[in-house]
């Protein structure tokens, strides 16, 4: 005689792995035939009632990803496992919120690539100034190079102030080492004392 029969309906091809997932909540071996599960009487752990067995049903459905597709249905010792037929203005309203998202998505993909690209054209435009900035440093205008060969070229006065000032300085005596020796350093020798 059969304690709880479990109706698949559209979920018979994952019959088996149900079956594998109720096995340790239950304490008991189901036997699959056809699109259903049966559990013998007085082989289900004790506690363990048709409204338990919904709730590991409706986790197992959840866990495969399926759980908004199907609904299950206890009347007496009977579980029913059913495929929700979505009406056509839900179906509508479901693509519509799928399309929605997509083309959100898209744009999202979109400017997040123009961010990109606006972000690489400005670096490459700074890295550029700075070059150009560097090189203009590097290489004087005309003007730089007239002032500085001015400058390289003293007049008579500028060269007769600049012997002068060195003249004075090539006069000065150089300081001779000193001549003091310095003494070698002497140790002191320890006196034990005599007893």
């Amino acid at each position: 005689m059969v304690e709880l029969k479990i109706v698949l309906g559209t979920l018979k091809d994952k019959g088996d792995e149900l079956a594998t997932f109720l096995e340790p909540r239950l304490g008991t071996k189901l036997t699959v035939s056809g699109d259903s599960l049966e559990v013998e009487v007085g082989s289900i752990r004790a506690g363990v009632r048709p409204r338990n067995v919904k709730t590991y049903i409706k986790r197992f459905i959840f866990m495969k990803g399926v759980r908004k597709n199907y609904r299950v249905f206890v009347s007496g010792g009977e579980l029913t496992i059913q495929e929700i037929e979505l009406g056509k203005e839900e179906k509508e309203a479901k693509e519509e919120k799928e399309e929605k998202e997509a083309k959100e998505e898209k744009e999202e993909k979109e400017a997040k690539e123009e961010k990109e690209e606006k972000e690489a054209k400005e670096e490459k435009e700074e890295k550029e100034a700075k070059e150009e900035k560097e090189e203009s440093e590097e290489t004087p205008s005309e003007e730089e190079v007239a002032e500085a060969q001015e400058e390289e070229k003293p007049s008579d006065q500028n060269k007769e102030e600049s012997l002068a000032a060195k003249a004075p300085e090539e006069r000065k005596p150089q300081k001779k080492p000193s001549s003091k020796k310095k003494k070698p350093a002497t140790k002191k020798r320890k006196t034990e004392p005599n007893d």
